[in-house]
């Protein structure tokens, strides 16, 4: 059960730190568009963080949902299985 917990515990640090330079990524390459001496924006750099971002942003969600679901902390509507499932 130990284990377990930190297992989870350093996916979701994992995910936060994604998210977190995924949204320096984006800051940076804003703030260096607006620098007099580079006046370029650098769209691999920006497109990058935006996908680091959403990705560590879902993991977190799916993951409080899933966490709150197993709780049944979350509202009927849902709790609904995929109408392939049933």
């Amino acid at each position: 059960m130990f284990i377990q917990r930190i297992i989870a515990l350093s996916l979701i640090g994992f995910f936060i730190f994604l998210g977190g330079w995924g949204w320096k990524l984006m800051r940076d390459t804003i703030f260096r568009y607006f620098d007099p001496a580079i006046q370029t924006f650098q769209w691999g750099t920006f497109l990058l963080g935006l996908l680091l971002f959403v990705i560590g942003v879902a993991f977190m969600g799916g993951f409080i949902f899933h966490k709150d679901k197993k709780r049944k902390l979350v509202q009927p509507r849902f709790m609904k299985r995929n109408h392939r499932e049933s």
